[in-house]
């Protein structure tokens, strides 16, 4: 028993590599942050997990479905061919069936959260895949994925109590702009080739000038929204004092590279952005237990 479930440790870490588990990091927390400011306090276990696992089955689906509708650019991108669906890791079929399975788990997981929750599945699913297309139709595809991703906040809100708050809205424009942002300056190393295929980003049409400050603007906007959210809440202290650190992180991630410098890319896709989504999870979870 125990040598055939090590003997699944090597496909477990070719799946995770293809839906990149460790960029949850990224919207899981503001799910939580939702959750969490809608209770008022701890939800209980079972909105907990059922949320958790309808947030980590949304994203398996998003990620396959974006690897596979992506996957003939990917084979010619020399950052993406080592994808696990082009060098065949993953065949195609596994996918399709993996993207399958995941969406029925999410629909079922939302349906164990609240009628509502249920509804809004399908329209979160379609809302999710379509943002596959977007980079073949506009530049503001960046806007689009931040889109998906600030569903989090209010899908973690509605998981307790199905309604549409202020606060909700605030964090989804904050998660908008943070991940429009940052987009775009990730999709700076693909100039060259969005050029090349017509794919479209603001890189790719605007320049890399236009695109560093354009996402300037929207890591203003972010701050101003999370800020807006805490105020709206009714934060104490906690919440603040993270949001002064995750302003600082967000002047810092553009600090450290430029149009003409490019080498930290990573470290400021991933690290620094990681860190704002955990910072204001503490925050937010200070206010709701320390006060």
């Amino acid at each position: 028993m125990n040598s055939r479930l090590w003997s699944l440790i090597p496909a477990l870490k070719v799946w995770s590599r293809m839906i990149k588990i460790e960029h949850s990091i990224f919207a899981l927390p503001f799910a939580y942050m939702g959750l969490f400011w809608s209770a008022g306090g701890w939800p209980g276990w079972r909105i907990f997990i059922f949320l958790t696992i309808a947030m980590v089955a949304v994203r398996c689906f998003a990620m396959t479905f974006n690897r596979l509708a992506d996957l003939s650019f990917d084979a010619q991108n020399p950052r993406t061919r080592n994808r696990e669906l082009v060098t065949g890791a993953i065949q195609v079929r596994e996918a399709y069936v993996f993207l399958g399975a995941s969406a029925l788990v999410f629909i079922l997981s939302c349906a164990f959260l609240n009628q509502v929750a249920f509804y809004l599945s399908f329209f979160a699913l379609a809302w999710s895949g379509l943002y596959s297309f977007t980079k073949r139709l506009t530049s503001l595809c960046h806007f689009y994925l931040g889109s998906v991703l600030a569903l989090a906040p209010l899908a973690g809100w509605i998981a307790y109590a199905p309604e549409l708050t202020l606060p909700g809205v605030f964090l989804f424009l904050g998660v908008l702009f943070w991940v429009a942002g940052f987009d775009m300056l990730y999709a700076s190393q693909d100039i060259d080739f969005d050029q090349k295929t017509g794919l479209r980003s603001i890189p790719a049409g605007l320049g890399l000038n236009t695109s560093f400050a354009l996402s300037g603007f929207s890591h203003v906007n972010a701050a101003l929204f999370f800020l807006l959210a805490g105020v709206a809440v009714g934060a104490t202290w906690p919440y603040f004092l993270a949001w002064i650190v995750v302003a600082a992180v967000l002047y810092l991630e553009h600090r450290m590279i430029s149009p003409d410098n490019l080498e930290k890319l990573n470290v400021s896709f991933f690290t620094l952005n990681g860190v704002v989504s955990v910072l204001l999870l503490a925050g937010a979870l200070g206010h709701v237990f320390l006060r």
